[in-house]
């Protein structure tokens, strides 16, 4: 881990765009993830089991305290890899370590994500199941969620993602049950469905209900807004007045209501390249940065700048770690472990070892348990010569770990 910041820094800024350096500077996206879990679980309101797939943190370990928001994401098996590609990404500067849930719907998809029954669609018999979605909600509020929780470090913050129907259902969900979730993100949701009664219901229950603290992100597939006129377009599609069309005059309508909504934190995008089957990708993408804006660090380049002093610094790590507080209602660190690691390496980089002592300090703080912390600071002690203090920190690191590795230095070490 030492070696993948120490490259991270080198790059350039740790907190700058260039994100992917964090996630692939050493390893792959795979072995990012590897801490994957397949499970299921017997749902008695479903009358069947349910499968699903749980990942943990790059930075998660058994024995630590640290607790995480988590995403839950319908049609879970169909859309991991886009999440996996995502979160893969930004997870650092852009996102907090996350646990991320998907949840199968690969069967009976149809009746437990569609908010209504219906026999006919776009003038044609419907014979699929539909209209579960109340049933489905409450599967994942008394069984799946409370399982997650506590199998899991959780805490209650929660994403909800889906797609199509599963945006339907998105939707269902904050309108109905804003409890549950506090962030959403609706990927070409299915509005139209059963005469827009989704829509209608929505246009009550957001003057009645209180959606402070909610997020939503609702995106259009604009590609092809009607399948039989191609002169259709974002610009006239609302003076259309057929079937074809109505889906996406359905998403605009409800976007339209849902800015007005003003306790809510809305945004949307039309993605006018993509088709309904590829716009999840850059939809869950645009989503999580809207939803997680307030996550972003502050003032990247003061940190960045050796000229900064260490008393701002620490002033601007206390801001930082009140927001995060705020929003996760739990104490929270000001920055991920990787990116206190990084930044300490680049201030005994930079000559400034003050600045360097005060990141270590700050990551072993946050991450009593980390092996990884206990040895960073065992390098800044060797970096001012100080043997007894470095082995000392070897010796914690070995501890805590047991690896070879540790011994091996510490063995090192003692020979100088």
């Amino acid at each position: 881990m030492k070696h993948y910041i120490y490259l991270l820094v080198l790059i350039g800024s740790i907190l700058m765009v260039n994100q992917p350096a964090i996630a692939q500077t050493t390893e792959s996206q795979t072995e990012q993830f590897q801490n994957r879990i397949v499970d299921s679980i017997f749902s008695k309101t479903l009358g069947e089991s349910r499968d699903f797939w749980v990942r943990l943190p790059d930075n998660f370990q058994p024995d630590n305290d640290e607790k995480y928001a988590v995403i839950y994401l319908m049609d879970g098996f169909s859309l991991e890899s886009t999440l996996e590609a995502v979160y893969g990404n930004y997870w650092g500067h852009y996102l907090p370590h996350m646990i991320l849930v998907g949840v199968s719907n690969r069967k009976n998809r149809t009746r437990d994500l569609t908010t209504s029954q219906i026999k006919m669609r776009r003038g044609s018999a419907f014979d699929y199941e539909t209209g579960g979605a109340e049933t489905f909600t409450k599967f994942m509020e008394e069984e799946l969620i409370p399982y997650i929780d506590s199998k899991y470090p959780t805490i209650a913050y929660r994403t909800l993602i889906g797609h199509s129907h599963a945006g339907q259902f998105t939707i269902n969900m904050l309108v109905n049950h804003a409890h549950l979730f506090e962030n959403y993100i609706a990927i070409d949701p299915t509005l139209d469905w059963d005469n827009q009664k989704l829509l209608k219901q929505a246009k009550e229950k957001f003057k009645m209900e209180d959606y402070n603290g909610k997020s939503l992100f609702v995106s259009l597939a604009a590609e092809m807004l009607h399948i039989q006129n191609e002169s259709i377009t974002i610009d006239n599609v609302m003076s259309d007045t057929s079937e074809f069309s109505l889906p996406a005059r359905s998403i605009i309508e409800f976007s339209q209501l849902a800015k007005s909504q003003n306790q809510l934190n809305f945004s949307r995008k039309v993605y006018h390249e993509d088709l309904h089957g590829t716009v999840p990708l850059p939809t869950i993408r645009d989503g999580l940065i809207f939803l997680f804006q307030w996550y972003q660090f502050k003032s990247p380049q003061k940190f960045n700048n050796p000229e900064t002093p260490i008393e701002e610094l620490v002033s601007l790590l206390k801001e930082q770690e009140q927001i995060y507080t705020e929003h996760f209602g739990v104490p929270t660190a000001p920055m991920v472990d990787e990116m206190l690691n990084g930044y300490g390496y680049m201030n005994m980089q930079m000559g400034q070892p003050e600045k360097a002592f005060m990141f270590f300090e700050m990551n072993i703080k946050q991450n009593p348990n980390s092996a990884n912390a206990y040895d960073s600071m065992a390098e800044y002690y060797e970096s001012q010569n100080d043997k007894e203090n470095a082995l000392k920190y070897l010796n914690k690191a070995f501890e805590l770990s047991g690896k070879d590795y540790y011994k091996e230095r510490i063995e090192a070490l003692n020979k100088k």
